[in-house]
């Protein structure tokens, strides 16, 4: 369990944001992390915490810079199947025709986040 102090602002109707990045520190032993979230360019959630190195010697600050990994994976595939509705069946037949006989049928969503390495909503 972490005592971390969560900083930053959080709209009053995205208050489970701030519940649920806590929870990252006192329930899976998060060291660092932050959060923004921007509607309409107004923001909305602007969080940080922790620590910015594994031996928990330098606070995470607003301003840190880390390297961010395969972000727009997830963009590119909401993007790709929601375009139109014939594209996401092309791609369920797809993946229908090309996983693996233990896996078939696949759905559209799993294929998509398994070959990207992110996880996917329900499509559209």
């Amino acid at each position: 369990m972490s005592d971390t102090t969560i900083h930053g602002t959080v709209d009053p109707r995205f208050a489970r944001v701030r519940e649920t990045f806590a929870e990252g520190f006192r329930t899976r032993d998060e060291i660092g992390a932050a959060v923004a979230v921007t509607i309409d360019g107004v923001p909305v959630v602007d969080l940080w915490a922790g620590h910015a190195d594994l031996a928990r010697t330098r606070p995470w600050a607003h301003d840190t810079i880390v390297n961010v990994y395969s972000t727009t994976k997830g963009m590119a595939a909401l993007c790709s199947i929601s375009s139109s509705s014939r594209a996401a069946s092309i791609w369920t037949r797809r993946s229908r025709a090309t996983g693996p006989p233990s896996r078939r049928p696949a759905r559209t969503r799993c294929r998509c986040g398994r070959s990207s390495a992110i996880a996917l909503g329900s499509l559209p």
